[in-house]
């Protein structure tokens, strides 16, 4: 499958002269030169694809280089060097006015502030891309509208910002950058400003704005559950350079290094791992139980049913073919090896 959007051996480097850096070492300076010259390197040689439909959260600890690589990628911060691709196209060699209507049309953005116009209602708040694209009043309200029921705002399209919770405002957001119905989402910590319940809340109605509407999207964090909880793969960063890209399962099982590690740490594992990592084989003439659990199903949801029973279950594919035996012993083991680490 091709990206919908991508960046190879994206740079983005701060000081007195960065290509001229880049082009003396061949396109991938060391670290001792960027520092002996004095240059902050934002982003280091990014290379990753944001698949059609795909959830691609982005994280890593503040200063690790994560907003400034997705404002790589929509060119709001323009790349020392590199390549980044929209439908195959390099949006660094489109001129200026090109770029600007595939913002326009193409890309939606959320950022951690609203940045909701205050004097204007909700209504025309949700509108206001449309205006500028110089979409006719009725036909933006009407769009405006429709996007606002999708996001759960249904009859608060005459309120002012200063009359909405967090919640409701961030709501607003969202229906903003929807409104011109973009390829391609980019979300920068939206929720990280909000209370823990209504941020649970505003993750639960992504998702099921993503359900809906199976947009292709970058979404940056700094909380790993909540990365775990949004993204089909996560990309980490660690001073400006990308660390380890992979779903979040591979991150718990197979970390790159500490880094990575220290962010898989607390998570609750049972409650992320499939079966299908904790199962084995099935010894030649293994005894198993009549009952079966599939690959798929989350460890947590199964638990009690593999601890309770005397003989392994089987693990079964989508079409009920036996793959593979899991048993108490590999519970308790992923539990107490994870418990074991983090004493560690």
């Amino acid at each position: 499958m091709e990206a919908k959007i991508a960046c190879r051996n994206v740079w983005k480097l701060y000081g007195k002269d960065p290509e001229g850096l880049l082009d003396a070492h061949g396109g991938n300076p060391p670290d001792d030169a960027i520092l002996e010259d004095g240059y902050i390197p934002a982003v280091r040689h990014a290379t990753l694809d944001v698949f059609p439909g795909e959830i691609l959260v982005i994280m890593g600890l503040s200063g690790s280089g994560k907003s400034t690589l997705v404002r790589c990628l929509s060119r709001l911060i323009e790349p020392t060097a590199g390549e980044v691709l929209f439908d195959g196209q390099d949006l660094l060699k489109i001129p200026a006015k090109e770029l600007i209507e595939i913002r326009r049309h193409k890309m939606g953005m959320v950022f951690q502030h609203f940045a909701l116009l205050p004097h204007r209602t909700v209504l025309q708040n949700v509108a206001f891309p449309l205006e500028v694209q110089g979409i006719d009043r009725a036909t933006r309200e009407k769009r405006a509208l429709e996007v606002i029921e999708l996001v759960g705002l249904k009859g608060r399209d005459g309120y002012y910002p200063r009359e909405l919770s967090g919640g409701q405002q961030q709501r607003v957001g969202i229906a903003r950058s929807l409104a011109v119905e973009p390829d391609v989402w980019f979300l920068d910590e939206p929720f990280s400003a909000l209370d823990p319940l209504i941020r649970r809340e505003m993750q639960d109605e992504f998702l099921r704005l993503q359900t809906m509407l199976q947009k292709t999207i970058a979404f940056i964090t700094h909380d790993f559950d909540e990365a775990i909880r949004l993204a089909d793969r996560i990309a980490i960063m660690n001073e400006g350079r990308i660390v380890q890209i992979g779903t979040p399962e591979e991150l718990v099982t197979q970390p790159a290094d500490d880094y990575v590690a220290n962010f898989t740490r607390d998570v609750a594992r049972e409650k992320l791992l499939t079966v299908a990592s904790i199962m084995e084989a099935p010894a030649d003439g293994e005894a198993l139980s009549d009952t079966a659990v599939r690959q798929t199903d989350k460890v947590a949801d199964v638990a009690r049913r593999i601890i309770d029973s005397e003989l392994p279950l089987r693990v079964t594919e989508g079409d009920g073919r036996v793959i593979g035996a899991v048993g108490r012993a590999h519970v308790l083991d992923m539990l107490f090896s994870a418990a074991g680490e983090d004493r560690g």
